[in-house]
C-alpha cells in the first residue's frame, strides 16, 4: 500500500503546516471578502430598496453550489494519480479558476451575473477546500491534529479579516474583488512549491463505475454513527453562526445606528479574528495535550450562545465589541477541536477528501438555509433580537450533539 493511504505517524513540522494555513487564508479571503462586504455592497449598488433579497438570492445559490462541489471535487481528488500528489493539482487549479471567477464577479451588472459569478467562485474555492482539508488526515498524526487544526483555523479566521480589509480598502467593490483574486493566487504558491503530498498509484485506484461512485456519497448513520453526530454538530453550530452573521453589516447600520458601518464591521471582525486566532491555537494544543475533544465543543457552544444573546438585547457599539470578544473565544475553540474530531471519524482512508467534503456540506448547507430563515425574521418576524436568539438556540443544540460521539474522548 502506498503512503497516500496509510495512517500518518510522523509529526509534521511548523514550516509545512504554515503553508497549508496560508492556503486556507487565501480560500477564506475569497469566501468572506465577498460574503461580509462585497456582495452586500454590490447588491445595494444594484437596488438599494431590495438589497436584502438580492443578497439572500446570491448567497443562497452560491451555497447550494458549494454543497455539491465540495464532496464532488473531494471524491475526484481522492482518485487523482498525479505525480504531484492527490491534493496539489486541485489546490493550484482551483486558485486560478477562483481568481478568474472573482474577476468576472467584479464586472457583474445584473443579479443574474452576480449569481453566476458567485457560484463559480464557490465551485473553485470548494475544490481547493476539499483538497486542503484532506491533507490533515493524509499527513498529520492524530496526536497533532488539534494543534495543526488550530493553525488551519487561524488561517481561516484571518482570511475573514484580510478579506474584509481588502474589500473595503480599495475604493469600491470592483477593486475589492480584484484584490481578493490576486491574494488567492499568491496564497497557494508556498504550499504548491514545497508540498508533502503523497502520490496515489494507478493500480490502487478503484475502477470507476458511475453507480458505485454515486452511492459512495451516502454514508449510513447506522453504520457510522460517530460520523453522523460529528456532521450534525458542525451543521447546527455553523447554522447558528450563519444566521447571526449574514446581516451583520446591515445590523450595524440599521439597528445599532453607527456611522460608516463598513469600517465598524472591519474593526469588529478584527477584534473577533485576533481572539479566534489566539484561542484556536491555544485550545488546539491544549486538546492534544490532555487527549480530550468533546468538552471543548460543549463549552464553546455555551460561550457562542452568550455572545449572540448580547447582540439580541444590547444593540450598541460597545456591546457589539464585547460580543465579538466572547464569540471569538467560543468559535476559536470550536474550530480547532471540531476539525480534529471530523478527521478522526472518517470511514475510509481511500475516501478522505470525499468524506470530508460530505462533512463540509455542514458548512455550506447553513449558507443556503440562513437567508431563508434570517430574511423573514429581520424584515417582519421579530427583527434582530429574534434573529440572534434563534441563532443562539440552534448553535447550543449543535454543541450538545458532540456528546453522542463515542469514539472521541
Amino acid at each position: 500500500m502506498s503512503d497516500a493511504l496509510l495512517e500518518p505517524d510522523k509529526r509534521v513540522r511548523a514550516r509545512w503546516y504554515l503553508t497549508i494555513t496560508l492556503v486556507n487564508l487565501g480560500i477564506y479571503v475569497a469566501f468572506f471578502g465577498p460574503l461580509q462586504v462585497l456582495l452586500a455592497t454590490q447588491s445595494a449598488a444594484l437596488d438599494e430598496a431590495n438589497k436584502e433579497s438580492i443578497l439572500a438570492w446570491v448567497t443562497g445559490f452560491g451555497a447550494a453550489v458549494s454543497m455539491i462541489s465540495n464532496p464532488l471535487f473531494g471524491a475526484l481528488s481522492d482518485r487523482t494519480t498525479s505525480r504531484f500528489g492527490r491534493r496539489v493539482p486541485w489546490i493550484a487549479v482551483g486558485a486560478v479558476a477562483g481568481a478568474a471567477a472573482l474577476l468576472f464577479l467584479a464586472g457583474a451588472t445584473t443579479v443574474a451575473m452576480m449569481i453566476v459569478g458567485w457560484c463559480l467562485v464557490q465551485a473553485a474555492a470548494n475544490a481547493m477546500l476539499a483538497a486542503s482539508t484532506a491533507v490533515l488526515p493524509d499527513l498529520v498524526p492524530r496526536s497533532q491534529r488539534a494543534e495543526v487544526g488550530g493553525w488551519v483555523s487561524l488561517g481561516q479566521t484571518l482570511g475573514i479579516l484580510v478579506g474584509v480589509g481588502l474589500a473595503i480598502s480599495f475604493g469600491g467593490f470592483r477593486a475589492g474583488y480584484i484584490a481578493c483574486a490576486i491574494f488567492l493566487v499568491l496564497s497557494v504558491i508556498p504550499y504548491v512549491w514545497r508540498s508533502l503530498d503523497k502520490p496515489l498509484r494507478l493500480e490502487e485506484r478503484e475502477p470507476f463505475a458511475l453507480g458505485a461512485f454515486a452511492k459512495s456519497f451516502w454514508i449510513s448513520p447506522r453504520d457510522y454513527p460517530d460520523f453522523a453526530w460529528a456532521w450534525g454538530t458542525r451543521f447546527l453550530v455553523n447554522l447558528g453562526n450563519a444566521i447571526a452573521t449574514l446581516y451583520l453589516l446591515f445590523y450595524l447600520g440599521d439597528e445599532v445606528g453607527v456611522k460608516d458601518p463598513e469600517t465598524k464591521l472591519f474593526i469588529l471582525i478584527g477584534v473577533y479574528s485576533v481572539v479566534v486566532a489566539v484561542t484556536a491555537v491555544l485550545a488546539g494544543g491544549w486538546s492534544d495535550r490532555i487527549g480530550k475533544r468533546k468538552i471543548f465543543v460543549v463549552i464553546s457552544g455555551i460561550v457562542i450562545a452568550l455572545a449572540t444573546v448580547i447582540l439580541a438585547f444590547w444593540p450598541t457599539w460597545t456591546a457589539a465589541l464585547v460580543a465579538a470578544v466572547i464569540l471569538g473565544i467560543g468559535f476559536g475553540a470550536f474550530l480547532a477541536v471540531d476539525l480534529a474530531i471530523v478527521t478522526e471519524v472518517l470511514p475510509h482512508a481511500g475516501g478522505r477528501a470525499k468524506d470530508l467534503g460530505i462533512i463540509n456540506i455542514a458548512n455550506a448547507m447553513p449558507q443556503v438555509m440562513a437567508p431563508a430563515i434570517a430574511a423573514p425574521i429581520v424584515t417582519g418576524a421579530g427583527g434582530y433580537p429574534a434573529l440572534y436568539l434563534i441563532a443562539a438556540s440552534i448553535g447550543l443544540v449543535g454543541a450538545v450533539f458532540v456528546v453522542r460521539i463515542k469514539s472521541i474522548p
